[in-house]
């Protein structure tokens, strides 16, 4: 990859109070999966991602109900909201009219060249950047005839295609993504695009799967372009509870050592040695250092006699024996004490923590 397809070389593009591209942190995305015209229950899912760590979030927004309850829901949350159009332009300009801080559109399956000009200009208005969205689905018939059959480089032409007639209604506050589900062609076609834009890039892998499967097919092919530069927001997408995105997407940040926020938890992965209950110690300790506005390293090990040095790396930790446990601090042993009283100790040195 050459140094002008990095995301330090991106543009810069507002989003509410966020701003992505240009050397940016990376921002962690979400969607909203129950209906935008249930402003309680939206609201409620879109608190919970906040809590969670999200700094953008999606809504649906198919009916002129939902870009009316797009304004309301606004006032409620602290992150940008993000309008997602399929088909009808109206509802796009509506929900532009109605405070959303940025769309998400396929110019393809918008309509014409009005139609699509009409949601330029209502953008442009209230300088709302545009979302351009394109996958494997709606990929022009001529397109699909070139290149033989849907393909990473039908995909890109699709996109620079749509983005070429954006700027030439003269509007280019653009964020662009390509979707597949398939890892290699994902890949392919994120770095050809970006050779060939400096508009800020979403990425994601759509359709991943389920919690476990979409988890290792997102960090597969999400871990392959951020260690290329590429991508300047993110999405783990997965079926299920959207929280659960957040979280995969902040563990795959920090293990590519691209953010550092928040507490990382790190445990052995057990063996015949292991004498305390460590499964269970390990998930209390990922849910209660969530608490925590701390930017170190946990570590919680299952081997007393081990424990220490492989726990060097981490800011502290927590070791088990038989019956007995250790409190670790930068590989030293600060205190020992029995197993049952492991998590409140680290709990309280958490509360206290200063270097």
């Amino acid at each position: 990859m050459s140094e002008m397809t990095t995301r330090d070389h991106t543009l810069p593009v507002r989003i509410g109070s966020l701003t992505i591209g240009a050397g940016n942190p990376i921002r962690i995305q979400s969607m909203t999966n129950v209906p935008t015209e249930d402003i309680k229950a939206c609201v409620g899912q879109i608190h919970a991602l906040e809590a969670a760590g999200c700094e953008i979030v999606r809504c649906t927004v198919p009916t002129p109900e939902a870009a009316r309850a797009i304004g309301e829901i606004k006032k409620r949350i602290r992150i940008p909201l993000v309008a997602d159009i399929h088909f009808d332009y109206r509802m796009a300009i509506a929900a532009i009219e109605n405070g959303a801080d940025k769309i998400r559109i396929n110019p393809g399956n918008i309509g014409n060249r009005d139609k699509v000009r009409a949601v330029v200009d209502a953008a442009r208005e209230r300088n709302v950047p545009i979302r351009v969205g394109v996958n494997g689905g709606s990929l022009e018939r001529e397109l699909v005839e070139k290149y033989g059959g849907v393909t990473p480089e039908g995909l890109v032409e699709s996109a620079l295609s749509k983005i070429g007639l954006i700027e030439d209604m003269g509007y280019d506050h653009l964020v662009v993504s390509i979707k597949s589900s398939n890892i290699a062609f994902s890949t392919k076609a994120h770095r050809l695009l970006a050779q060939k834009t400096r508009h800020p890039l979403h990425i994601g892998i759509t359709e991943s799967g389920t919690l476990l499967s979409g988890n290792i097919k997102s960090a597969a092919g999400l871990g392959i372009l951020l260690n290329d530069g590429i991508g300047d927001t993110i999405r783990v997408s997965l079926t299920g509870d959207p929280v659960n995105e957040i979280v995969s997407a902040k563990i795959l940040l920090r293990a590519m050592g691209l953010r550092r926020e928040g507490i990382e938890v790190i445990s052995c992965p057990t063996c015949g040695r292991t004498k305390i209950d460590l499964i269970g110690l390990a998930n209390d300790v990922e849910k209660m250092t969530q608490a925590f506005d701390l930017n170190i390293r946990v570590a919680v090990m299952g081997c007393a006699v081990n424990g220490p040095g492989e726990a060097r790396e981490a800011d502290i930790g927590i070791a088990g024996g038989d019956g007995e446990g250790l409190l670790i601090r930068h590989g030293e042993i600060i205190r020992k004490m029995p197993e049952s009283e492991l998590l409140a100790a680290l709990q309280h040195e958490l509360e206290n923590w200063h270097e």
